[in-house]
Order: structure tokens, then sequence, then C-alpha cells
């Protein structure tokens, strides 16, 4: 069978005949790569091919190019590498040609091709002609679908490539984009190619920005092609304009009292929806810039810093103007819009949202009278935009502004419930969540909760969607009314709620019994039932304890239906049942503690063939596995008996490597079990230890479960004290290799992997140190001392350490102190940079400086 053929069948309408073809391409691909790369780029490039096999070649050649799992990308370019370069350069050709097809389609798709082969080449320095070669042909050439094509290639090109790869090209790439993007250019097709080209360039463009007359020609070409005929390019360009806020806010005052302004508050009332919901994001990404800069503000002023970047408030100026805009869109929603659809109404909404947040007290007197004016009206349109306003604006204004209004809106919008509309419920309901999330100090006991809990509770008899938010709300309310008493009322005996809990928690179980998910109600109803047990005050225990008997029996019950499982839609839905039945066990267990004793025997039989039953799947595993954590946690020594039976789910789990969520699960496990039974948990640290220090060899387990390992290694040594003994001079070289990886300070990845190695490495250090305190093994770690102290050093001296490292730091410095107060490691106390690092108390939290004032202490006796 000839190639063309081979591809047309791959599109077949027939089950059997498209698989057939795809696996008979496959097999080419794996027997034989140059033949099949070479097969695939001459259908590409045949004009006498049918469009549909040869879009059909382009993007097979692009799959067998680029891949989003890094490690499949390694492979593949590894293996384009490694093709003859004639054959490479054959590729090439084809798809560069293929750029000027008459039939648009096979142009771009060979713009992806192209941009594959660059995403492999040029990071490694080679095919150094390409950008060159784009260029001519969008410079010299007249023919429209070559200049569309390459302005697509260039534009996946900057999409791809680091910005610091094409940095030397920087200057030509923009200028031949910007020429393909001006008003004068009398294609828009070629127009609309030229806008998304410059999108992608925007990262890389930072020094033409920094130019001021460089930076003004590119804001009057994006700022004239929002005017552009052709609707497409308006909305390209305002996505443009949305990008260039994101990264060049501190450069937009001029352009902003010059165009912007009076641009996006016209595009918010365009006729196109397109054009309508990007001028609503450039206003979202305005004030998305504007909260993150008064964050920093803040910071800085802890620090008696001036801000790097102070805020122009834009947002605030533009009030007057954007919010009756906002306003107005808020009023345009569709009667069958579908739940989970991107529409303007949603997305004036979630502007109003950040609006709030970035100008604060200010928006308050800017929507009231459109509240007042509406939340009663006739019409449901103007009934839902009022309760949709008063929910958005809940967070960023002072309580005490909106508390006043808050406690006059409840008894309204709790009589709401009760709408007509299932839209107006819907927002009801989110609005009450937010109240409850928020604003809970609003919500008088003896006035609002019973009125309240009846409109939520009722609400679960209603559509799935308006279930769903009841159930968030009720969670809300239990999660903020049991944050409130643990930090003011410690040890609790009873809530406000708990003349309630019984019904909502059984109201809540009723909801759950279905095999129904719409709108995700199932899985809010569990969650909810899982806050209330969290938070339950010592006179509903009993309603906690009958709650955890039906769970498991619903676990047993769903173990017993395994076998009559069909379909991948059923086995699904099974294992989300399992997932949020192991969520409210957990909450169960860690709220009754050692009270859940008596029923220990039952759940971890049912977790055991739950884990059996699982077979593969990592979530139900990862859940069933954090059961098994919180039950350790609970009984402590009590769990000793379980051990064996669970151990041979344990070892499988952690050589998983490639399931990282799994491995870091299991992980954490051996500290769960390592901290519950303590020095009895000697017999199994050898094989923990090993397997653990297995893992830290592999090339295929994720970093970030290393950094787990290397605190667990704390917890096991913790646990066992001196009978860490046989395993500490390993562990030692192991956290000393980890300690010497240094931060980047161009790698924002590597300097947060290396900000959370440094923490699991100080963690494991005070896990050493703490369990050979005051033993007849502590001489032992003297040999390490220094090695020890030299990362603290290095931690401390960093500029952007986090105070958890710093706390760990102290911490660790006070815990050798105490290690060895008869003065064997004095003078590495007295050196000088833990003297400056003990004056300096600034920035630092409550906890931090306790603990500093504790290490400062312990170094005092050592150093007498």
């Amino acid at each position: 069978m000839n190639a063309s053929a081979l591809l047309a069948n791959t599109l077949s309408p027939d089950a059997a005949t498209r698989q057939t073809a795809t696996q008979q391409l496959e097999s080419a691909s794996r027997e034989n790569y140059p033949v099949y790369m070479l097969m695939l780029s001459d259908e590409l490039r045949n004009e006498n091919s049918q469009i549909h096999t040869r879009n059909a070649a382009g993007l097979a050649l692009k799959n067998a190019l680029s891949a989003r799992d890094s490690t499949r990308q390694d492979e593949y370019s590894a293996r384009w590498m490694a093709l003859d370069v004639d054959a490479r350069q054959k590729i090439k050709e084809a798809s560069l040609l293929t750029l000027a097809s008459p039939q648009p389609r096979a142009g771009a798709v060979a713009a992806q091709v192209v941009s594959a082969i660059a995403a492999v080449e040029l990071p490694v320095g080679q095919w150094p002609d390409l950008v060159e070669i784009l260029l001519g042909f969008i410079n010299t050439s007249d023919d429209t679908n070559l200049k569309i094509a390459t302005l697509q290639a260039i534009g996946y090109i900057c999409e791809t490539i680091k910005p610091e790869v094409l940095a030397l090209r920087s200057n030509e790439i923009l200028t031949a984009v910007i020429h393909g993007a001006r008003k004068e250019e009398p294609s828009s097709e070629v127009q609309l190619a030229a806008v998304h080209a410059l999108f992608n360039s925007l990262e890389f463009v930072r020094d033409n920005f920094d130019r001021e007359g460089e930076r003004n020609y590119i804001m009057q070409v994006v700022c004239e092609a929002t005017q552009n005929p052709s609707v497409s390019v308006q909305v390209g360009a305002f996505e443009c304009l949305v990008k260039i806020m994101a990264l060049y806010y501190d450069k937009m005052a001029f352009y902003m009292e010059q165009a912007l302004f009076g641009l996006t508050v016209m595009g918010m009332k365009h006729s196109d929806e397109r054009v309508a919901l990007q001028a609503v994001e450039f206003w979202t990404t305005v004030c998305e810039e504007e909260i993150e800069l008064a964050h920093e503000a803040r910071e800085a002023a802890e620090y008696d810093e001036p801000p790097e970047l102070e805020s122009k408030h834009f947002a605030k100026v533009a009030l007057p103007e954007v919010i009756p805009v906002l306003l107005n869109l808020l009023t345009q929603q569709e009667e069958d819009a579908d739940e989970g659809e991107w529409n303007l109404a949603m997305s004036a909404g979630t502007c109003l949202n950040y609006m709030a947040q970035a100008v604060a007290d200010a928006i308050v007197p800017a929507v009231i009278p459109f509240i007042e004016a509406h939340i009663k009206a006739q019409d449901w349109h103007q009934r839902e935009a009022a309760v949709m306003t008063f929910g958005s604006i809940l967070d960023g204004p002072d309580p005490q502004v909106l508390t006043p209004l808050v406690n006059q809106a409840l008894p309204l919008l709790i009589g709401m419930m009760n709408d007509e509309n299932l839209h107006v419920k819907d927002t009801t309901a989110w609005t009450l969540g937010r109240i409850c999330d928020l604003l809970i100090i609003t919500i008088k006991p003896d006035v609002h909760l019973h009125p309240l809990i009846s409109a939520l509770v009722n609400g679960l008899s209603d559509r799935p969607r308006i279930v769903t938010n009841c159930c968030w709300a009720l969670m809300n309310l239990a999660d903020q009314i049991g944050i409130y008493l643990d930090e003011y009322i410690t040890s609790a005996s009873e809530s406000p709620l708990s003349p309630y809990f019984e019904g909502i928690v059984s109201a809540l179980l009723r909801v759950t019994e279905t095999t129904a998910n719409e709108s995700n109600f199932r899985t809010s109803a569990y969650e909810a039932i899982t806050s209330y047990v969290s938070h339950s005050t010592t006179d509903c225990i009993p309603v906690v304890q009958n709650t955890v008997i039906a769970i498991l029996q619903r676990m047993e019950q769903l173990l017993n239906m395994q076998n009559q499982i069909v379909g991948v839609d059923d086995r699904n839905n099974w294992n989300e049942l399992q997932s949020n039945l192991c969520s409210v066990v957990i909450s169960v267990i860690r709220r009754l503690s050692g009270g859940i004793q008596p029923m220990a025997d039952r759940i971890m039989t049912l977790v055991l063939q739950l884990i059996q039953g699982a077979g593969k799947t990592s979530t139900v595993l990862e859940d069933a596995f954090l059961v098994v954590g919180s039950l350790a946690a609970a009984l402590e020594a009590g769990f000793a008996p379980y051990i064996q039976a669970f151990l041979p789910f344990l070892y499988p789990a952690l050589k998983a490597h490639e399931d990282t969520q799994l491995c870091m699960v299991a992980v954490g496990i051996i500290g769960d079990i390592s901290r519950a039974l303590g020095d009895q948990s000697a017999q199994y640290a050898g094989a923990f230890m090993n397997v653990l220090l297995e893992n830290l060899q592999s090339n295929v387990l994720n970093r970030n479960v290393k950094i787990s390992i290397l605190s667990c290694f704390g917890d096991i040594a913790l646990a066992i004290g001196p009978a860490f003994d046989p395993y500490l001079n390993t562990t030692m070289d192991v956290l000393r290799q980890a300690g010497s990886v240094q931060p980047n300070p161009l790698d924002f990845d590597l300097m947060d992997y290396v900000a959370q190695l440094r923490e699991g490495i100080l963690e494991a250090y005070t896990g050493v140190v703490t369990g050979f305190k005051n033993t007849e093994k502590a001489p032992a770690l003297l040999p390490h001392v220094p090695s020890i102290l030299e990362l603290v050093h290095q931690c401390l001296a960093d500029e952007e350490r986090t105070d958890s490292i710093v706390k760990l730091s102290f911490g660790l410095i006070g815990d050798l102190a105490d290690c060895f107060c008869n003065g064997q490691i004095k003078e590495h106390l007295l050196e000088e940079w833990i003297a400056h690092e003990f004056r300096s108390k600034r920035g630092m939290q409550q906890e931090t400086k306790k603990t500093l004032r504790w290490a400062r202490e312990m170094i005092k006796r050592a150093t007498a």
C-alpha cells in the first residue's frame, strides 16, 4: 500500500480500517524511521495528493518530532538528530517548500512541522539559517499564502523555543512580524497571522520594549489592529494587549492615557462577543497585576524597603467608566448557557471580582446603586446580575465596610433561595457560600444561622448545580466557624453549629446516595461531610461515629460490586466514589484520634481489600495509603498488628518510580509508621532504608519524591534514635552531596527546587541530631557537624531564603548546641556568621523568633 492510501485509511470512518492503518504507520516509524519520515515529507509536499492526506502526513511528521512528556521529547529529539544529514535536509526543504502551497491548510500544517524541527535543532545550534530563510519569505515574496504560513511558523517557533535561543534574531523577527500586522497590509489573513506571531514573540522582545521609539511603534500597530475591519484581527490585537499588560505593566502609563483606556472600554461594548471578551480580559489582567503589586508593596514595607515596581492604580482611575460597562454585561446571561461555557456575563463577573480586590473599598459605592435597583427586579437577568455583583465584591473591601451591607442583605438573599429562576437560585447559593467563606463574622448565630442553614439544606434537593453550591456554602460555614473557634475558643466542647450538625450531615449523606455526579454535586457533598467531621466539637462525636459506620458500609458494598463493573465510565465512577469515601474516613480518623481503635480492624481489612481491588489505579491507591497513614498516626504503637499485612503492598508502591504521586505518598507512609511505632520500628528500618536509598539512585523517579525521601531519613532516625547508627554515615554522605546543589538566579524552577531540597535536608539533619541527642551514640555525629553547619550557613546567607528554612536552620543550630552542651563544638558555634545571623531579627515571623531565642540559649550553654 502506498503512503497516500495508508494515510487516507487513518482517517477512514471504519474503525477497523482506521486502526489497521494507524498500526501500520506506527510499525513503520519504529522499524524504519528514516524511510517513514521521508515518506511523510514527500506526501506533505505532493500537490497532487488530497489535502486531507497531506494534512495527515504533516501531523504525523510533527507528532514524530514533538511530545508533551519531556522524557519522550528527549527520545524523539535524539532519534531525529541521529538521522542522516541529507535525509534531515530533504525533510526540512520539503517542509519549507510546502509553506508556499496553494492549499492554505497544507501550508498551515507545514508551519507546524517547521516549528517542530526548529524546536529540536535551534537549541543545539543546528539549522542556523532558518530564521533568515523565513524572514526572506516574508520580506521578498508577494505570495499571500507563503506569507501567512511563514508567519504562522514564526509564531509557533516563538511559542515553543526559549527566548534566549532566538535573542540574537529578535529585532529581525519583530520587524517582519510588525510589518505584516500594519494597517497598510492589504491581506487581513496576513495581518491575522502576523498578530498571532506577535502574540507569541512578546516575551523575547523585552529589549525592544525598553526602547521608547520601538515600543511606541509596536503599540501603535497593535492599537490600530484593534480597529481592523476583520473581527478576527481585532480579537488577536486585544489578545496582544492583554499579554503586553501582563508583561510590561510598568511601561503602560502613557499608552493607557493616550489610547488603551478608550479602546478597551469601547471594546467591552463591541457587538461581537469574541472582541468584548478580550477587552474584559484586559481589565482583569490590569487588576491582577495591581493586586500582585499591592502584595509586593506590603511585603517590602515589612522590611522598610520601597517596592521594586509601584502600582499606577489604573483600575481605580478607570472605575467610573469600566464598572457601568461590566454591570451591563452581567445582565446579558443566556437562559440555556452551558455550565462550563465561558461567556461575557461570566467574564464580567470575574473581572468585577478582581476589580474589588484591586480597588478595595472604592468598589462599594460604585456598585451599590446597581444592586439596590435590580435585586428585586421582575426580569431574572437583572436579579441575577445584582446578586452576582454583590457576591463578586466580597473579597477586597474592608470587612468593616461590608458588614452592615451583608447584615442588611442576608435575609433577602436567604429568601431568594426560593426564587422561581434556576440561575438566580444558583448565583444566590454561590453568594451565600462566599459570605460564609469570607465574612463569617457577619453571620449572627441567633439571627441568621437557622434560616441560612434551612435554606441551604432545602437547596440540597434542587438541581445539581444548585446542590453543588449549597454543599460548598455549607462546607465554608463549617470550615470558617471551626477556624474561628480554634483561634478564639480553644478546646470548644460545642459550636454554634452543634444543634444543626446531625441534620446537616444526614442531609449531605442523602445527597451522596446516588450514582450520578452531574456538576460534581456528589463529590461536593462528600467534601462538605469531611469538613463537618474535621470541625466537629465534642458534643457531636456520636454523629461522627455513626457517619463513619455508614461510610464503611458503603465501602463494603462498593467492594462487593467490583465484579459487576462494565466499561470505563463504571470504573471511573467506582474509583471516584472510593476516593470520596476514603477522604471521609481520613477526616474521621484524624478527628477521633485514638478513639478510632474499636473500628481499626474493620478499616484496615477494607483498605487492604481496596488496595488489592484498585490494581494500578494510582488515585485510589494514594487515597487508600493515606487512610493507612492517618490510622498509623492515630493508633501509634497500636498500629503494630497491621504492619505485616500492609508491607507487601507498600514496597511495590515505593518501587513504582514512574508514578510520582503514589511513590510520594508511599514514602510519607514510612514516616507515618516510624513516628507511630517509635523505637519499635527499628526492626523495619533496614528494609525501609534499603528501598529508600535504591530510590535515590533511580533516573526515573521525580526529584521532588527524592526530597521527601531525604526528609524521611530524619523521621526514621528520630523514631529509632541510636539504632539508626548503622545507616548514619551513608545517610550523612547522601545529605552532604544533596546539599552541594546550588541555585541559579536565572533559573526560577531550579531556585524553587533548591529551596525545597534544602528544607528536606534540614528536616533530615534535625531528625538525625534529635534522635541521637542524649544517647551514647551522639559522638558519632561530631565528624558531620562541619558539613551540617556549612549547609545552614548557605541557607541563611541566601537572600531568597524562606521563613521555614530560617526557622529550621536556627532550630538545627540549637539542636546541635543542645546535643553537645559540654563544649565539644564550641569553636564552630562561636564562628562570626552564627553570631551575625542571631543578631538579625528583621522580617521574621513570631514562631521563628521563638526558635531563635531558644537556640541562642542553647548556644550560650554550649559555649560557656
